[in-house]
């Protein structure tokens, strides 16, 4: 006789629970938002009556799963402005800046995101030559697919005075060429940093900006850039969580927000409208560290903040991430060093005093090991601290055992690999591919690795994060069950989380993906969809309902 009454019960199912054993059962019952049992079909309904029962017809269900880093904000933003994904030339770009403004004519800014030169035949960055006839009295900022470079327009220029300000410019680039160049073209461009103008090594007048900012740089000009409305904003990030809860992503450690953005998820999450995980990053901010002092880690039911957002270095495809020796291709320049060492060390022991976690933008060799040596005292002060590595793509082979001894937890995002495959070798030559991408040696150093997409740099979509690392062009490649791991209890470790999520055991919150199809390891599967995806028992996703 059935003598207990539950919430849900799922059965006819594959129910992966990747708990240590990585057990699979045939039917769950949920309670309350958490789970009560785990066992055979005929054991759980035989001993449970439910308010709803689900024939999950067979389908794999998992833990739902976590972008252990993705940029929710980022792609809102990128949601309201010109799409700039996927452009296949400087031609394509202005042209859908030119589309742009015919749907939208009371334009006052415009602010696009996602060109990258390096799907262009001739791999050069852009110059602004033809935005500035288009736009010659509205301020434009157009940026690059990883927010680490930013083309901007004339007016954009003068109205921020950035080229008399390049003395002060720490991280940071500004693109010039040669005032007799074709002004359509870069091929003889230079970044000229505040330490080549202090250093007298350029002469000024024989050269013009070509709109193109690196790193730090894109900071002057942000003042001088309008944004777009709190409510525009609140309404994009209701349609990034639509997406991702389509994909059965219920978690995202969201990599970077500043102190009003902590008003405006807990205005969403209390209005009901935002019901996925947020694991949240503070930058380093006076007011955020404020709030981090006040409040120590911080939860407001599906938000919480116990961690901080560094950044060490730039980006590989804007040749801003810091390399121990020059580019291949650029012989004068080894990157950029975002935020100084002082500074960095400063934020460690903050983190430290405050119980919160760094988590610190790494790609270069050189910031790798400048961050891992950071992080090395902190081990020594605490050694279960889980500051984190964000990205770790090229390491000088000597550097992966400190992940083990200094307990760094490695976060990476596959899909990297894919993208960068094309041209990584050119710019890092074949001797440093060694380091680069190496998931599966990171993995077996530290023993975890979270797994994350950095939505919207690559798509959103977490089966190409699995394709991407079965298939690793680098030959880093990562066994399925590992994959999994990755994007679900690795990720809720990696976030304080796991005995919350992060894995199907009984006590733990019922939050869980139905796949519409099952995960192998064969290639073109990045089609797949959730079926259902719930979060504490709630379905908050059906396919059918598209």
């Amino acid at each position: 006789m059935k003598s207990q009454k539950v919430d849900l019960i799922i059965h006819n199912a594959q129910i992966h629970t990747l708990d240590p054993n990585n057990t699979i059962y045939e039917a769950i019952a949920i309670k309350d938002g958490k789970i009560l049992e785990l066992g055979p079909q005929r054991q759980i309904l035989n001993k449970y009556s439910a308010k709803e029962s689900i024939d999950a017809q067979g389908k794999e269900v998992y833990p739902g799963f976590i972008d252990a880093h993705g940029h929710m904000l980022m792609y809102a933003k990128q949601l309201l402005g010109v799409d700039l994904r996927g452009v296949r030339s400087q031609e394509e770009l202005v042209l859908r800046c030119e589309q742009y403004k015919a749907t939208h004519p009371n334009l006052k800014f415009l602010i696009g995101r996602g060109w990258d030169q390096t799907l262009w035949a001739d791999w050069q960055m852009p110059t602004n030559h033809k935005l500035n006839a288009l736009f010659k009295d509205i301020p434009v900022c157009l940026y690059r697919i990883d927010g680490h470079a930013a083309l901007v327009n004339e007016y954009l220029i003068q109205q921020s005075a950035i080229v008399d300000q390049l003395n002060h410019i720490q991280g940071g680039a500004v693109v010039f060429a040669k005032t007799n160049l074709d002004e359509t073209t870069n091929a003889a461009a230079i970044n000229i940093t505040s330490q080549l103008v202090k250093q007298k090594k350029i002469n000024l007048q024989d050269y013009k900006p070509t709109g193109v900012l690196i790193d730090n740089a894109v900071d002057f000009v942000q003042a001088y850039l309008p944004n777009y409305s709190k409510s525009e904003y609140l309404e994009a990030l209701v349609q990034v969580q639509d997406e991702l809860l389509q994909y059965g992503i219920t978690g995202v450690h969201e990599a970077g927000i500043d102190f009003e953005h902590i008003a405006w998820f807990k205005e969403l999450i209390s209005k009901n409208k935002l019901s996925i995980n947020i694991y949240a990053m503070l930058m380093d901010s006076p007011k955020n560290r404020a709030f981090a002092a006040e409040h120590g880690p911080f939860e407001y039911k599906n938000l919480s903040i116990q961690s901080f957002k560094c950044f060490a270095d730039g980006a590989l495809g804007s040749r801003g991430a810091l390399l121990k020796a020059p580019y291949e291709d650029h012989q004068n320049d080894y990157g950029l060093l975002l935020t100084d060492v002082q500074k960095m060390n400063d934020l460690a022991k903050f983190c430290l005093e405050h119980g919160y976690q760094m988590n610190t933008h790494s790609i270069g060799d050189s910031a790798n090991a400048l961050v891992l040596s950071i992080y090395e005292q902190v081990f020594n002060e605490k050694p279960d601290h889980r500051f984190r590595i964000e990205h770790a793509q090229i390491l000088d082979p000597k550097d992966f055992l400190k992940f083990s001894q200094f307990a760094v937890f490695p976060s990476v995002q596959p899909t990297h690999a894919i993208s960068d495959a094309d041209w990584a070798e050119k710019r890092l030559g074949i001797h440093r591919l060694k380091g680069a991408y190496a998931y599966r040696t990171l993995l077996e150093k530290f023993g975890m690795l979270a797994l994350g997409t950095d939505f919207p740099v690559e798509q959103i979509n977490p089966f190409a994060t699995i394709e991407a690392a079965l298939y690793n062009p680098f030959g880093e490649t990562l066994e399925l069950e590992a994959i999994l791991r990755g994007m679900t209890i690795h990720a809720a470790f990696a976030a304080f989380q796991e005995n919350r999520i992060g894995s199907l055991e009984k006590g733990k919150e019922a939050t869980l993906a139905i796949l519409n199809n099952p995960i192998s390891e064969q290639r073109s599967q990045v089609q797949n969809y959730a079926w259902r995806t719930f979060i504490k028992g709630k379905c908050v996703f059906k396919l059918d309902e598209l």
